[in-house]
């Protein structure tokens, strides 16, 4: 697959150095040559040159690419780019946006005409993945697949978790109603076998289906909280589409150190409380009340304050904590700490063109980003070769499990036994850069 990348800011490079490992054909482009520099190491091409120019567009071979992704800074220059790549014979175009308004059905089919074939608004992704987090308090991670019938979380375990101590196999004896994917361990994920157990501070990534959450909240030795109030420090436009989401639902407190930031969060938020200060002041965050509230929500600019806030928050009784972490070497360590649940936008992004590149249909592949792994739903076509013989006898790429899979609309997990059918929706568990070799075998 031949795909552009117009820009290569902190999403553009992120998906660039992801695709590369792909063997993809990838060509990143950029104004600044200092950006393009720091990607020379990958196994892409750099092309210093506009998004908007016939001719740079026409150097890089648009024309012949089957994915175009504009992702610079400014909406109007990735939505250009977009449209005079499609008239260039791009076959899909992808352009970041920062307009709510733009994503609404009633507009799709102006930009449809206009040639761009999806929107992706990094924001709003994450603020969706945060109003997800506070609806299911107990986990990192939750990944459904057909509406639910089979489901995959991120769970960290503590020494009051019942499967903490065992091995693998001895949990599959005890209870088939989830299976153990991957587990996170000392900043590393690994793709557990039958004799690896469970320690500890482990994240687990655990599938089951829906009939068997209560029990595996229990398992894990975890509570659901009762989410009433949200304090969110840092008011960006994550912010501003968080308490978008959440109104009616929760009562949501914005604090925010500009003032002209405040003043205009609070005329299109006025169901919300906008506060004017700094989330480095200890005594306005206990003047406001943080112990009584149920979620803490870290949007500063900063991945280490945000991280810091929320151990604060944790410090005051706050049961749980969200924190924006994009600097992507600081997510390994924030999930080693007690903070909850991580949110990049950059990893969000590149799960939505993941996607788009697994699948045609977008109602039948989806992909989560981890910092180091990708979970993908994939169909099994007709006449493929993992149908041919049972899961155990397939000759699957490394570091690759199966959790569990979606037949005649019916979850179940996969066993070695386990033979896979035309039309199967599976959930695929891989260490980053294994995806579409795993899609391929599937087709």
């Amino acid at each position: 697959m031949k795909i552009v990348i117009a820009g290569a800011g902190e999403v553009g490079s992120h998906l660039a150095k992801m695709l590369s490992n792909e063997a993809q054909d990838i060509v990143i482009m950029d104004n600044d040559e200092r950006k393009l520099m720091s990607l020379e190491n990958y196994n892409l091409m750099t092309y210093q040159g506009n998004a908007t120019s016939f001719l740079d567009l026409k150097n890089v071979r648009v024309g012949h690419a089957d994915l175009f992704i504009a992702v610079t800074p400014y909406e109007t220059t990735n939505v250009l780019a977009c449209a005079l790549a499609k008239k260039l014979g791009t076959k899909k175009t992808v352009a970041r946006i920062d307009n709510y308004e733009f994503l609404s059905q009633d507009h799709q089919e102006y930009f449809t005409q206009m040639g761009i074939d999806d929107l992706i608004y990094p924001e709003y992704l994450a603020a969706a993945e945060m109003r997800n987090a506070l609806r299911r308090t107990w986990v990192r991670n939750w990944f459904e697949l057909m509406d639910g019938e089979l489901i995959v979380v991120g769970v960290k375990l503590r020494e009051n978790s019942q499967i903490v101590g065992k091995q693998l196999r001895e949990i599959t004896s005890v209870s088939r109603s989830f299976h153990v994917a991957a587990i996170k361990r000392n900043r590393e994920t690994i793709i557990p076998r039958g004799d690896d157990r469970i320690m500890a501070n482990d994240i687990a990534y655990i599938a089951t289906t829906h009939d068997h959450i209560d029990e595996l909240v229990e398992i894990c030795g975890k509570v659901s909280i009762n989410v009433e109030k949200v304090l969110v420090v840092g008011g960006n436009s994550i912010a501003e589409q968080l308490a978008l989401m959440l109104k009616g639902h929760y009562r949501v407190k914005i604090i925010e150190e500009d003032l002209d930031r405040c003043q205009e969060l609070a005329a299109r938020l006025p169901d919300s409380n906008v506060v004017h200060g700094s989330a480095r002041d200890i005594d306005l965050l206990e003047e406001e009340g943080i112990s009584d509230y149920d979620v803490f929500v870290a949007l500063s600019n900063s991945s280490e304050a945000n991280i810091l806030g929320c151990m604060m928050a944790k410090e005051h009784g706050v049961a749980k904590t969200i924190a924006e972490v994009e600097d992507l070497q600081f997510i390994n360590e924030a999930e080693a700490l007690n903070i909850g649940t991580i949110i990049n936008k950059k990893l969000l992004a590149s799960s939505r063109i993941f996607q788009m590149m697994l699948d045609n249909d977008k109602s039948t592949s989806k992909c989560l980003a981890l910092a180091d792994a990708e979970v993908a739903e994939l169909v099994v076509k007709e006449g493929s070769k993992v149908t041919k013989r049972p899961v155990k006898d397939v000759k699957w790429p490394a570091d690759v499990t199966l959790a569990g899979l979606v037949r005649d609309g019916e979850g179940q997990l996969v066993t070695g036994d386990t033979c896979l059918r035309a039309g199967d929706h599976v959930v695929v568990f891989c260490l980053s850069g294994a995806i579409l070799k795993i899609e391929k075998v599937f087709n």
